[in-house]
C-alpha cells in the first residue's frame, strides 16, 4: 500500500520534471508509427522528406502526382513522402505491495514513475499509463497521474498473492509503443511470460527496476523477524553465514535469468538502486545500457 501523502507526491513529481529537463528516454533510435508530430516514422505522409514513387492509382491525392514525371513518360506516378510521427510511449506502474514496504523504495518507485511520463511528455510522445497490480490493472487519466489521485486508486486494487507477478497481458499496448515497465520483477514466475506481452504487437520495451541495498546485499547475521512484503506474514529465521550465501547466489541467479531474457526479447534492463540521489542512481546501469539518455 502507498502511504505517501498528496504533499509528498507532489514534491516526488516536481524532482521527476526537473529530472526529465536533463535526462530523456531513447525515442531517436527507432522507427515510429503514430500521429502527426515531430519523429520521422516508418508510414507515408505528407512530410517534406521525400521518400519514393510510385504507380497512380484511381483515388490518389492528386496533389502528390509528379507532373514532371507524366510529362516525361505520359504515365501518373505519385510522389511519397516519410511521414512524421509523434511517439506512442505506454508507462506500466507495478503497484505490488514489494514496491512500498520500504518508505526509501516506495519514493524511488513513484519517482520513476512520474519520470517516465514527464520525460515522454517532454519527448512530444502521446502517453498512457497504466497501473497493475497482479492480474489487475487500471488505465490513468491525466487528471488522475497531475493530481496525484493514481495512489486511491493503486491502492484499492485487490491484494494478491506473494508470488503473484504483474500480469501484463491483458493491458492495452498500442502497437509498436514504447513500452516502459517500472517494477522490482520480485516475483517467482519466468520472466518469459512478461516480456512476450511487453513486446507483443511490435511494440519495445524498457524496464526499470528499483532496488534496495538490503534487497540486493543484507548484512544480515542472528536472529530476525521477516515481514513478507505481500502478505505481511512474519517469519522467525536465524541467519546463519550459509543461509546468507544461498540468498544472495538466488537472487544473483533470478537477475541474470531476467538479464539473458531481456537480451532474447530486446528489452532494455536497468536495475536502479533506491538510496542514492536520482542522476546518480543512473549512473549505476540505466545510461551505460541505453534505458535513458542526457539531453544533449
Amino acid at each position: 500500500m502507498f502511504s505517501l501523502s498528496p504533499a509528498d507526491l507532489a514534491a516526488v513529481a516536481a524532482r521527476a520534471r526537473a529530472h526529465a529537463d536533463v535526462f530523456k528516454l531513447p525515442l531517436q533510435h527507432r522507427t515510429w508509427r503514430g500521429q502527426t508530430g515531430d519523429f520521422q516514422g516508418s508510414g507515408v505522409g505528407s512530410s517534406l522528406d521525400f521518400q519514393d514513387h510510385r504507380s497512380y492509382v484511381p483515388g490518389d491525392d492528386p496533389r502528390h502526382i509528379n507532373w514532371q514525371a507524366y510529362a516525361r513518360t505520359g504515365h501518373y506516378s505519385m510522389k511519397l513522402y516519410r511521414e512524421e510521427v509523434r511517439p506512442l510511449v505506454d508507462v506500466i506502474f507495478d503497484v505490488s505491495d514489494s514496491m512500498t514496504f520500504d518508505p526509501v523504495k516506495e519514493r524511488r518507485a513513484a519517482e520513476l514513475f512520474y519520470f517516465a511520463v514527464f520525460a515522454a511528455l517532454k519527448s512530444g510522445a502521446s502517453v498512457v499509463a497504466s497501473l497493475v497490480r497482479g492480474s489487475q490493472h487500471r488505465r490513468l487519466t491525466d487528471d488522475l497521474i497531475h493530481g496525484h489521485a493514481w495512489v486511491r486508486l493503486a491502492n484499492e486494487l485487490p491484494a494478491t498473492s506473494a508470488a503473484a507477478p504483474p500480469d501484463l497481458r491483458p493491458v492495452p499496448l498500442r502497437a509498436q509503443s514504447l513500452r516502459i515497465l517500472v517494477s522490482d520483477l520480485l516475483f517467482t514466475e519466468s520472466p518469459e511470460t512478461g516480456l512476450r506481452a511487453l513486446t507483443r504487437s511490435k511494440g519495445h520495451g524498457i524496464v526499470l527496476a528499483p532496488f534496495l541495498k538490503a534487497e540486493a546485499s543484507p548484512e544480515w547475521e542472528g536472529n530476525y523477524e521477516f515481514i513478507e512484503a505481500e502478505s505481511r506474514e512474519k517469519h522467525a529465521h536465524r541467519v546463519e553465514r550459509d543461509l546468507l550465501s544461498r540468498y544472495l547466489a538466488a537472487y544473483r541467479r533470478h537477475f541474470e535469468l531476467w538479464k539473458v531474457l531481456c537480451r532474447k526479447y530486446d528489452v532494455v534492463l536497468s536495475r536502479v538502486p533506491c538510496e542514492p540521489a536520482f542522476p546518480a542512481a543512473l549512473q549505476y546501469e540505466a545510461l551505460a545500457a541505453g534505458a535513458l539518455e542526457v539531453w544533449g
